[in-house]
């Protein structure tokens, strides 16, 4: 490694916040999620155009997860070797990628073209988190914190910002919004083509075995019944309100606005995670979201708008307090570990956003919600069985 480059893993032991060196990496998940949310309020304009139904629709975006099989392997090589250029120059290739899906005639073209993008996904994702674990001191749940508010502002400006670019330029002239993830891959490799994101310490897999059943298992239950919740409000809010006779304007706005709530959810209860306990903050959290949804579906008029909020505050605050957990667990494995975890729930978005696309089909979005919503009671089983801090498991 050139003398020059700047070790991210020899200040990751400082009990203090490195604001300089996560200031970059924050500013590239912005704005590389701006463009993956740009996918959700376009589908109400894809499934008029190429005549698909919802199940087709929900397919695109479990496509688009599918590369997450590579998260373990791109985090492997994460933990050895400097791969700090797959985050310099993913929002730029995810950009190129999202912004050429107006010219996609058919399904199979926007398909290939949500796939290349969901492997520009995952080589961002597996080793940004354990880059800025590694900055973050002894304040990991708020170093969590601030990774997924930036990617949830991202998700929050990428709706309104889809839905201007269409209706000032067609979908036909959405490619034009790709220049932005460009100018953000120069700023990133100005600011960080020499700074390594290999730890220096690094840790033997075999030590990460008991993981299976001590710390993924739950996780995985807790995913499984959790994302029919999640992938149901990111992917199909727009439908569903669009199809109540709401503006495509409307139906991109309430995107945004329960991934605005979600900004300040990942803030407030991933940092209290550190104070109060991981475990604790994720029940409630979870507790509170599946009712939040339930009576969303009950209630109408300007309650509504207020639900939406907070059911965004409550259930996309989950996110950071479960990267914070695995981050915890492994130490000296952090990019192994997270791109563990980012298969995980990336392999079971898709089932979530299938299993929601499939209901609406047979009995409407609404029903589906519903559904979604007493599934996600059985998350707390799966809380309480995920290790206590303290516990590392390698």
């Amino acid at each position: 490694m050139a003398s020059e480059e700047i070790m991210l893993s020899n200040i990751g032991e400082k009990a203090a916040f490195e604001t300089a060196q996560a200031l970059p990496i924050l500013t590239g998940h912005f704005v590389h999620d701006i463009y993956t949310a740009a996918v959700a309020p376009l589908l109400p304009i894809l499934i008029q155009r190429l005549s698909l139904s919802l199940t087709a629709a929900g397919s695109l975006s479990a496509i688009m997860q599918l590369p997450a099989l590579l998260n373990p392997f791109i985090g492997y090589l994460a933990d050895r070797v400097s791969v700090r250029y797959f985050v310099i120059f993913a929002p730029a290739v995810t950009a190129t990628l999202i912004g050429l899906i107006g010219f996609a005639p058919n399904y199979l073209s926007l398909a290939i073209l949500l796939f290349a993008a969901g492997v520009s996904t995952a080589v961002f994702h597996a080793p940004a988190p354990a880059m800025v674990a590694r900055v973050s001191g002894d304040r990991v749940g708020f170093g969590m914190s601030l990774f997924m508010a930036s990617g949830e502002m991202g998700f929050t400006i990428g709706p309104l910002l889809a839905v201007w670019a269409v209706s000032q330029w067609t979908l036909d002239g959405f490619w034009r919004l790709m220049f932005l993830g460009w100018a953000t891959s120069l700023i990133l490799f100005w600011r960080l083509r020499n700074v390594s994101a290999r730890p220096e310490k690094t840790g033997s897999l075999r030590t990460m075995i008991p993981a299976v059943s001590g710390l993924f298992v739950p996780i995985i239950f807790f995913n499984l019944f959790r994302n029919p919740m999640i992938e149901g409000l990111t992917t199909y809010l727009p439908t569903y309100i669009n199809a109540q006779g709401k503006s495509l304007w409307l139906a991109g706005s309430s995107l945004s606005l329960i991934e605005l709530a979600g900004v300040f959810g990942s803030l407030i209860v991933g940092m209290l995670s550190d104070r109060v306990g991981r475990k604790r903050s994720l029940f409630i959290a979870s507790l509170i979201a599946s009712l939040l949804l339930m009576l969303f579906l009950r209630l109408e008029g300007w309650i509504s708008i207020l639900l939406l909020m907070a059911l965004g505050f409550t259930s996309f605050s989950t996110m950071p307090i479960m990267l914070a957990i695995v981050q915890d667990q492994f130490p000296n494995n952090r990019a192994v570990a997270n791109g563990l975890y980012m298969m995980v729930i990336f392999l079971l978005r898709p089932l979530g956003t299938l299993f929601i696309g499939t209901l609406g089909d047979r009995w409407g979005l609404e029903r589906a919600y519903w559904i979604a919503a007493f599934l996600s009671l059985l998350t707390l089983p799966a809380i309480l069985a995920i290790p206590e801090k303290g516990k590392r498991l390698a």
